[in-house]
C-alpha cells in the first residue's frame, strides 16, 4: 500500500479524478481526519473537507509508477 496527498478543490477536479481511479482495479481509499471513504465514489468524496489535502491509500502491489502517473495533477507537492 501507498498512501500520498492528494488535492481535490474544485467539482471538475473531483469528476476527473474518480474518471482517473475507476480505470485501475486497485482498491483506492480517501483518508480525512477519522473518516475514510472509497475514493470512486463521487458522493463519498463531497462528504470530505474538500478545502485541504487528503490522503489517497493506494492498495496496490505492482503498476504503482503507472498509477502515479496517471494521478500526477491530484498529487500535492512538497515545497
Amino acid at each position: 500500500m501507498k498512501t500520498v496527498q492528494i488535492s481535490l478543490n474544485s467539482i471538475d477536479k473531483v469528476k476527473a479524478f474518480v474518471n482517473t481511479v475507476t480505470q485501475f482495479d486497485y482498491d483506492f481509499d480517501l483518508i480525512s481526519g477519522r473518516y475514510t471513504i472509497d475514493a470512486k465514489s463521487i458522493m463519498g468524496i463531497f462528504s470530505l473537507d474538500l478545502s485541504k489535502p487528503i490522503d489517497l491509500a493506494i492498495h496496490v502491489e505492482s503498476d504503482e509508477a503507472d498509477i502515479l502517473e496517471a494521478l500526477a495533477p491530484y498529487l500535492v507537492t512538497e515545497s
